[in-house]
């Protein structure tokens, strides 16, 4: 593999991009917030694209300063937070796979069985075939709770690195990664 001047991997004549998932909380407090919207900045600068699922919270701390065509933003459904711009509908397999890592999918609505499926693609990509390179989230406490452990569980499986910001040497890590930004 080798960088071509735009900094696209290639390989066998294949362009591949760098992708990576902005996940977590829609109770992420407001200082790792920040700290993720100087990250994708950071990483948007470096030709990572973004993959994210278009909440409150997280979602959007790491979409609201990268460019259109530096992010893939998965709803659920069109108009998911008030969101239209719905590129990536909701597929059987993407359902499938959900049901595979949700530790109680018989008792979710069909909304939130959606919300599930979108979290496949944030991982995998949606082609499920072009996963992240590495996952950065915050939970409560660092642990596998919420809709991240969703997104989360899948990132296990298929050996991404996750880097929750609630664990503090994953916290300095990007701090230290990112201290020359303008704020």
């Amino acid at each position: 593999m080798k960088e071509n001047s735009n900094n696209l991997v290639i390989e066998k004549d294949k362009i591949m991009n760098k992708y990576y998932a902005g996940i977590g909380s829609r109770k992420t407090p407001p200082e790792i917030l920040f700290l993720m919207s100087k990250i994708a900045i950071f990483l948007s600068e470096n030709n990572y694209i973004l993959r994210s699922g278009g909440a409150s919270g997280a979602d959007s701390a790491f979409s609201k300063n990268i460019d259109d065509n530096k992010k893939q933003i998965f709803l659920p459904w069109k108009g998911f937070n008030n969101n239209w711009d719905y590129k990536y509908p909701i597929t059987e397999k993407s359902l499938k796979i959900a049901e595979e890592f949700h530790p109680a999918w018989e008792r979710c609505s069909s909304g939130a069985r959606k919300l599930h499926a979108r979290n496949v693609f944030q991982v995998l990509g949606y082609d499920l075939d072009s996963p992240s390179e590495f996952i950065i989230c915050w939970t409560k406490g660092g642990k596998l709770v919420g809709g991240t452990a969703q997104g989360l569980r899948i990132a296990i499986k298929h050996n991404i690195k996750i880097y929750n910001l609630a664990i503090e040497k994953d916290k300095k890590y990007w701090e230290e990664k990112i201290k020359n930004i303008d704020e």
